[in-house]
């Protein structure tokens, strides 16, 4: 391997200024991925309790229009 190619190629290995931002990066992606997984198990939930929230309300709007008429 010529000598400029061999010290360009050294040059290259050593070189960590993309470093932090690379891991910061990867951070980034795995708490985004984090985020999505934990939105989808909770979403199930919430919107059961939401509903059957909205469902008592409801009902209980029902028995007050019924009780004063």
């Amino acid at each position: 391997m010529p000598q400029h190619l061999s010290k360009l190629y050294a040059r290259f290995i050593e070189d960590e200024t993309g470093q932090g931002i690379t891991e910061y990066g990867a951070i980034l992606a795995f708490v985004s991925v984090l985020v999505v997984v934990v939105a989808g198990f909770v979403n199930g939930g919430l919107k059961t309790a939401i509903s059957q929230s909205f469902s008592r309300v409801t009902s209980a709007l029902t028995s007050l229009n019924t009780a004063a008429t």
